[in-house]
């Protein structure tokens, strides 16, 4: 299933929709209106569609109009004031504040930690990556504008990536699932990623020997569904509840024997590294062929405990700058308005696509000279 097609994903951007189009009945009455419940039933949903239909009015404008009980009418007032207070807060703040807003005040947060089933864990997990997803957006510095930044763009990107799955009907496409869920199939190649302390072996799983076991047992079930070829990964920095986060290569990778191990890292325990890896641990002996990486895949290697942004009034062209991301690159040139400058610059150490153009206002830029 694609991510944005499962529940609680849909759910939280039922919400972000309302409070841009309060007149959006789908996202009200499929998904808004009492979830989570609020005492609002199907016979009031009912009663305010009939007066909505019978006045010619939009559904939203039915809520206060429709005669109820006087409890139900509180809930109705409750529920629209939330609204209310999400769509003005929604002019002033960006995607990311407004998104954690609603998922903490109209309770879907709350709704989805008290499941403590392995799928509401699953659930809940999907759900924060959503959330990660919208800072990321919020925090890229390749955007042109601050507008860029609000719920209502945010919205017409994701509608994008929607409309993409819903029109993709060949098979040439890559399976993405959960450990969990690849038991007893395998595949001709596997890509494990993630591969992260904290991430895999989980932190919760830390807490006794026992515990971190299975999480060594769920990796070898990962690595043994490859057929022929196996790419392990991990990343530089993920964002996490909301953070950028920096992990540590997953131990588990430093216990596979370095001669099962085709990599272009020459250490498997160093901070931060990009690693790209072809392993072939347990299978090694039974696959034949003289295997090598498909492609090289090589960051810079920035030292982020010495990496200070310089205040980007300073940045000018002909200037040599330091991005986290993207490594050292030249200013070329810088073209805009004081509060809106975007240089371009040129990043020697990337393969491909090594003039940017990124705002400076929101780029976290350190002068190197």
């Amino acid at each position: 299933m694609s991510f944005y097609h499962r529940k609680e994903v849909k759910d939280l951007l039922a919400y972000l929709r309302l409070v841009i189009n309060p007149n959006d009945e789908e996202a009200f009455l499929k998904r808004v209106i009492n979830y989570p419940k609020r005492g609002i039933g199907d016979t009031t949903v009912e009663k305010i569609i009939s007066l909505a239909t019978a006045e010619q009015i939009p559904v939203w404008n039915g809520i206060l109009k429709v005669e109820v009980p006087p409890r139900t009418k509180n809930l109705l007032v409750g529920f629209v004031e939330m609204m209310e207070v999400f769509k003005q807060k929604a002019k002033v703040i960006n995607a990311y504040e407004v998104a954690t807003m609603v998922a903490r005040q109209s309770g879907l947060l709350n709704e989805l930690k008290a499941d403590t089933t392995i799928e509401g864990q699953g659930r809940l997990e999907n759900f924060n990556s959503l959330l990660d997803s919208i800072k990321e957006y919020v925090e890229n510095d390749l955007v042109e504008t601050d507008d860029e930044k609000n719920i209502s763009n945010y919205l017409q990107t994701v509608s994008l990536y929607t409309d993409a799955d819903d029109e993709k009907n060949d098979t040439d496409y890559v399976s993405l699932m959960s450990v969990h869920a690849a038991k007893g199939l395998e595949f001709k190649s596997v890509f494990v990623v993630g591969l992260e302390e904290k991430l895999f072996p989980s932190f919760m799983s830390m807490n006794s020997t026992q515990e971190l076991d299975e999480e060594r047992r769920l990796f070898y079930v990962a690595i043994t569904r490859a057929k022929q070829l196996l790419t392990l990964t991990y990343s530089n920095s993920r964002y996490k509840f909301g953070q950028l986060n920096y992990n540590d290569p997953s131990r588990f990778i430093s216990e596979i024997n370095e001669s099962h191990l085709d990599s272009n890292v020459n250490s498997m325990k160093g901070n931060g590294a990009e690693l790209v890896s072809e392993a072939f641990g347990s299978l090694k002996s039974s696959i034949k062929g003289n295997f090598k990486p498909i492609r090289q895949v090589s960051l810079p290697k920035i030292d982020i405990s010495n990496f200070v942004p310089s205040p980007s009034e300073n940045i000018a062209t002909g200037m040599k700058v330091l991005h986290l991301k993207f490594g050292e690159g030249k200013v070329l040139g810088i073209e805009g308005g004081k509060d809106n400058r975007i240089a371009t610059i040129h990043f020697s150490d990337l393969n491909d696509e090594q003039e940017k153009k990124i705002m400076l206002k929101f780029a976290k830029l350190q002068i190197v000279e």
